[in-house]
Formats: structure tokens, C-alpha cells, sequence
């Protein structure tokens, strides 16, 4: 089995999972978060190299203030409880995205996962939070327009102003919950990349769903614009 380099994954599905059994929205992401935890797992078994999660976009802070609340508060939970485990696993956890909007003592956590793990080796995930796509690229341009240097700007270039213009293109993208949608994430990595679109809700996106997803992926030709 062709394994990808890179994985991003839009986890769709948590809010509508939890409404189907008539309990609160923010159960479908405590649920979800399991689905995280496998996925990771799963990645790290597979030697796949990086994993970025879009985990809040910049348009998830026009939710009701208390389902924005009870993510943040959970994503704060979640860093304190899984970082250990992260760590064992050889898990680098990195963040993408307006980290400065997030609360304090969400920023506080991520930034000690973030060190805690900056020297592992065998996954590098990405948290993309507060994140959009067009909101990266206008940053970059922005960079651009302030280094008052750069007269004429190539893909080269332009890519050096991204958040992480080390990180590979994703290989393959995958979404779950049944849309058809990019919904704004990685805008410009994803020109070339493999999308995979799956009916499955997040928090019944487990092991076996992923695995049906690489290996759909390694079936397929990429030929980038060739013959």
C-alpha cells in the first residue's frame, strides 16, 4: 500500500453526529476527540510523516459564544490530558492559523505541548486553529508588500511567506460528515493534492474508515499536469 507523506484531514460531522442522538453539540466533539486520538495512532503506525487537523476556522468564531467556549475548553483539556502520550508516541505537535485569537490559557497550553514535543521525530501534526486559507494567503502577501525588497514574486518565493513553507503539500485531503467542500483550508497547498470524500461522521471515523482512505489513495495516478 502507497503510503502519502502528508494527510490533512477536515473533521466534519461532530455537531450533526451528537444532534442524530438528541444530545448537546459539544458531546460530538468530546466523541471526536477519540477519532483524533486513532487517527494519530494510526499515522504513526503507518510512518506517516505529517498530519494537519482542521480543528477551528477563522469562520468557527461565529458560532454561538457557548459552543465556542466549550472548544476552546475542551481543546485546553485535550492538550493538558494527550500531550504525555503524544510524547511517547514521537508526536510533534505544531499550530497553524491566528494563534493570537485565541484565549490566553489556550495559547498557554498549546505553547507547552508545542515545546514539550518539539524533538520528536516519527509525526509532525498540525493543529490548524483559527485558520483560514485566505486568510494565510493575505498574510503572506502582506509579509511580501512590508519586506519592500521583492519586486517580482514567483511560487518560490510566495511559498516562503506561508505559515510553513517547509511542511510538504498535502498528498491527500480528507473530509468527512458528507460535503463536498474544502471550506477554506489550505488554499494554496492543496492545488495538486488527492481529496477523499466520505458520507462518515467524524466521531465514526475510526481506524478502519482511515485505512479505506489510504488505500483508495494509493490506488490512484498522480500525474501533476503530465502525461
Amino acid at each position: 500500500m502507497k503510503v502519502p507523506t502528508h494527510v490533512a484531514i477536515i473533521m466534519d460531522g461532530n455537531g450533526r453526529w451528537a444532534e442524530e442522538r438528541n444530545l448537546p453539540r459539544i458531546i460530538g466533539h468530546k466523541v471526536g476527540s477519540e477519532s483524533v486520538r486513532e487517527i494519530i495512532k494510526t499515522c504513526v503506525e503507518l510512518k506517516i510523516e505529517y498530519l494537519t487537523l482542521y480543528s477551528f476556522s477563522t469562520e468557527n468564531w461565529q458560532r454561538p459564544k457557548e459552543e465556542v467556549e466549550g472548544l476552546m475548553n475542551l481543546l485546553m483539556f485535550l492538550l493538558k490530558t494527550e500531550v504525555d502520550e503524544l510524547n511517547r508516541n514521537g508526536v510533534c505537535i505544531k499550530a497553524i492559523g491566528k494563534l493570537e485569537y485565541l484565549p490566553k490559557e489556550v495559547k498557554d497550553e498549546l505553547s507547552k505541548a508545542i515545546e514539550k514535543t518539539k524533538e520528536n521525530k516519527k509525526l509532525k501534526l498540525y493543529l490548524a486553529l483559527s485558520y483560514g486559507g485566505r486568510q494565510e494567503i493575505i498574510d503572506a502577501i502582506n509579509k511580501i508588500l512590508s519586506n519592500g525588497k521583492i519586486k517580482i514574486v514567483n511560487e518560490e518565493i510566495f511559498r516562503s511567506f506561508l505559515y510553513e513553507p517547509n511542511v510538504p503539500d498535502p498528498d491527500l485531503l480528507i473530509r468527512t460528515g458528507g460535503e463536498y467542500r474544502i471550506s477554506n483550508f489550505l488554499l494554496w497547498q492543496i492545488s495538486y493534492t488527492e481529496l477523499y470524500f466520505t458520507p462518515i461522521l467524524w466521531p465514526d471515523f475510526r481506524r478502519e474508515e482511515f485505512i479505506k482512505a489510504i488505500e483508495d489513495f494509493s490506488k490512484r495516478k498522480r500525474k501533476f499536469g503530465r502525461v
